[in-house]
């Protein structure tokens, strides 16, 4: 089983290929160029690199959010078209699980925090579970306070890792049973991506490109803005 993974949804832009659970290929960019400029000369170079042939991908892999707006939208326009270009399905991979998937196998809870801006993150707690990730609470989008509250509740080991953690690791770092994940595993990758796309591929849970739907957690900062506006001009009418 070939995979061709997509990471697009936060700084980070990145792509892979993973064979019958081998990584192949991978390439991963945090700089400022925007994912539009990126992500399919990194596709194409994975390709190109590990000598594969678009027809011999099996599935494709993408990042499904949350995350930045614009990202998985950029993620999501290139693995639709990929999906109908190649004929193939879609691995719709959540973001936060597979950021956790980074870390993998500690007794320590793990706990990704995307910047969301607002003063919030995106984040999730997950452990390891008889060598599978497990969710301890929803995907949320909650303030550094809360994510600090409910990890402190568990009275155990929390790996903090994502973009986040330099946002607020001055809050974080004076927590004693808080940890960071070095460099190489912190940020998004799209071999975790793809590894974790082939266990859902292995669970029969592969999906139609045309059905790929983002997770979003919150609405973009237009729509916030487009019914503020809305609301005021509505407060307006009824003076």
């Amino acid at each position: 089983m070939k995979i061709l993974a997509i990471e697009t949804s936060g700084q980070t832009a990145s792509a892979a290929i993973i064979e019958d659970g081998k990584l192949l290929a991978e390439e991963t960019l945090n700089d400022k160029l925007t994912h539009s400029q990126t992500i399919m000369p990194m596709v194409a170079s994975v390709c190109e690199r590990t000598h594969t042939e678009k027809k011999e991908i099996d599935y494709i892999a993408c990042a499904a959010g949350p995350g930045s707006f614009t990202g998985l939208r950029i993620g999501a326009a290139t693995a639709k078209g990929l999906c109908l270009g190649l004929g193939k399905q879609l691995l719709a991979v959540p973001t936060l699980d597979a950021l956790a998937y980074n870390v993998f196998m500690t007794d320590a809870i793990v706990c990704p925090i995307m910047d969301a801006r607002r003063q919030q993150v995106y984040t999730c707690l997950y452990e390891w579970e008889n060598g599978r990730l497990k969710k301890l609470t929803d995907y949320m989008a909650e303030s550094i306070e809360t994510v600090i509250s409910i990890a402190e509740s568990f009275e155990r080991d929390v790996i903090f890792l994502g973009d986040g953690v330099p946002v607020h690791r001055q809050k974080l770092e004076s927590h004693e049973n808080f940890y960071f994940a070095p460099a190489h595993c912190a940020l998004q990758r799209a071999a975790s991506v793809a590894a974790l796309g082939r266990e859902m591929a292995l669970e029969g849970k592969a999906i139609d490109g045309s059905a790929f739907e983002l997770i979003y957690l919150r609405k973009s900062q237009a729509e916030r803005e487009r019914e503020e506006k809305l609301r005021q001009k509505g407060a307006s009418a009824d003076v």
